[in-house]
């Protein structure tokens, strides 16, 4: 538990510090981007990791559930051809599902 721990907080923390050097490098912004998909990636399987370990978290259902929607949100959206209201939500969901898959490494107990 303690290295699923560690890698959460290296995939959170990691495109927060790139972000601080874009301020000084311009350059780094596109590792922000790429460092943000990674760290999606990464939760995702750190949820589906949790997820297979504990089925019965009923907050780890939630997260995969969500995720699901997310994505299913999402195609709907690039069909329809990007509504705008469906975009503007869509947008803070990620740092949501990233914040609360943390709490749930964090309070998680084993």
């Amino acid at each position: 538990m303690k290295a699923i721990k560690y890698l959460n907080t290296f995939a959170i923390g990691l495109p927060i510090t790139l972000l601080f050097f874009a301020v000084f490098f311009k350059e780094a912004l596109l590792l922000v981007g790429l460092s943000a998909i990674i760290t999606g990636l990464t939760q995702v399987i750190i949820g589906l990791r949790m997820l297979f370990v504990n089925p019965e978290n009923r907050n780890l259902r939630f997260y995969s559930v969500s995720v699901i929607l997310f994505f299913i949100s999402w195609f709907i959206n690039v069909q329809i051809g990007y509504n705008e209201f469906l975009t503007y939500i869509l947008f803070p969901i990620p740092i949501i599902l990233a914040v609360y898959l943390s709490a749930i490494v964090y309070n998680t107990k084993y």
